[in-house]
C-alpha cells in the first residue's frame, strides 16, 4: 500500500511538473525597418540563448519575420509566443483580449520617429491632403501605429470629430513595399507613413519630401515598438520571459553605444540592400533612442479611448505591461 501512495504521489508530481515545464523554444516575430533593431540583434547573437543560460535554463529561441497584417493574429492564434508591435496595435490587443488573453507589453523596444514623406509637391501639411492622395502604412485603423498617430494628428488640427477624416486616404501596405511603390512614382500610393530606413531611401529623392513627424504629434520621443506576450505564457514561462527581456536589455546597450556595428549586424541579418546616405543618415540620426521603459504609452492608450477604438480606460502605462518592467522609468 505504501509503494502504491508512493507511485501515486511520484504520478502526480511528475504530471504537475509536466503542467507547468516552461518551453524550451520560444518563438519571436518582429516585423520590418531599423525601429526592430535590437531584436534583430538579439536573433544575430543569440542573446536570449545567452540570458536563458546564465539563468541556468535550456532555451532556443525561434525568429519570424511577419507583417503587420498577420502578427496580431500569429500571437492570438499561439502561432508565436512574443510579437513586436506598434504601441497603437499593443493598446488594441490589450483592450481586446481583456477578459480572455490578456495580452500585455514585456517591454518597449525602440523610440523611433514615424515620418510621412510624399511626392506631391503640393502636399505640405495634413491641410493640403486632397482626395486622390494616398498614403501606404502598415495596417489601417487602429491596426498600426502610423494609423493612430494620422487620427491624432488630424484631430489636432481639425477638431474633436475629425478621428477619421483621412481614412479615405489610407491603404495598407508593408513598409518595403510601400518605399517601392513611392519611389518608383508609378503607384498611386504618393505618400507613406514610415520610419527608418525607409524614411531615409525616400528623403534621399529630390521628388520627395517630409510632410511630418510622429514627434510632432505626440510632443516629443515617444516608443514606437513594444514586445507582448499573452498572460497564460506569462504566467506559464516567467524564467522564459526574464530571459528575453534580459536580452533585450543586452541587445538596447549594444544598439546605443554602437550603432555602427549594429547597423553591420541588421544588414547581414536582413539582407536589406542600405546605400552609403542611408547608412549615414542612421548613424547621424540623435531622434532614435532604443530602451525597454515605455514612454508617451498612456497619452496614446488616452487617445484611443477618445478616439472610440478601445473601451477600457488604463489608470497608468503599467496597467498596459507586466509587472517585469514596472521598475523602469516609464510614462
Amino acid at each position: 500500500m505504501k509503494i502504491l501512495t508512493s507511485l501515486m504521489a511520484a504520478a502526480f508530481a511528475f504530471t504537475a511538473f509536466q503542467a507547468h515545464a516552461e518551453v524550451k523554444e520560444v518563438k519571436l516575430a518582429r516585423q520590418f525597418g531599423l525601429h526592430y533593431l535590437p531584436l534583430v540583434l538579439m536573433e544575430k547573437h543569440r542573446l536570449v540563448e545567452k540570458a536563458a543560460a546564465a539563468a541556468n535554463i535550456e532555451l532556443k529561441a525561434n525568429w519570424l519575420q511577419i507583417s503587420a497584417s498577420g502578427i496580431n493574429e500569429s500571437l492570438l492564434s499561439g502561432a508565436i509566443d512574443i510579437s513586436a508591435t506598434g504601441t497603437g496595435p499593443l493598446v488594441l490587443l490589450w483592450d481586446r483580449t481583456h477578459s480572455n488573453l490578456a495580452v500585455k507589453g514585456i517591454a518597449a523596444v525602440s523610440e523611433v520617429p514615424m515620418i510621412l514623406t510624399s511626392r506631391n509637391p503640393s502636399f505640405k501639411s495634413l491641410k493640403d491632403l486632397g482626395s486622390t492622395d494616398r498614403i501606404a502604412m502598415p495596417a489601417i485603423a487602429l491596426g498600426s501605429m502610423q494609423a493612430v498617430t494620422l487620427k491624432a494628428a488630424a484631430v489636432q488640427l481639425f477638431g474633436k470629430d475629425a478621428v477619421t477624416k483621412f481614412d479615405s486616404n489610407v491603404v495598407a501596405m508593408a513598409h518595403p513595399d510601400a518605399a517601392t511603390a513611392l519611389l518608383s512614382g508609378k503607384s498611386e500610393v504618393n505618400a507613406h507613413f514610415t520610419a527608418a530606413p525607409y524614411s531615409y531611401m525616400e528623403l534621399q529623392d529630390p521628388q520627395i519630401h517630409k510632410v511630418l513627424s510622429s514627434y510632432d504629434v505626440w510632443g516629443g520621443q515617444s516608443t514606437l515598438i513594444t514586445i507582448n506576450t499573452t498572460t497564460k505564457f506569462y504566467g506559464q514561462n516567467p524564467k522564459v520571459v526574464k530571459a528575453v527581456f534580459d536580452a533585450l536589455k543586452e541587445a538596447s546597450a549594444m544598439a546605443n553605444n554602437d550603432r555602427k556595428a549594429a547597423l553591420a549586424d541588421y544588414i547581414a541579418v536582413t539582407n536589406e540592400k542600405l546605400t552609403p546616405e542611408v547608412q549615414e543618415a542612421f548613424l547621424k540620426d540623435k531622434k532614435i533612442n532604443f530602451q525597454v521603459a515605455p514612454r508617451g504609452l498612456q497619452k496614446v492608450a488616452e487617445f484611443m479611448l477618445f478616439a472610440g477604438g478601445v473601451k477600457q480606460k488604463s489608470t497608468s502605462w503599467k496597467d498596459l505591461f507586466f509587472p517585469l518592467v514596472h521598475d523602469e522609468n516609464g510614462s
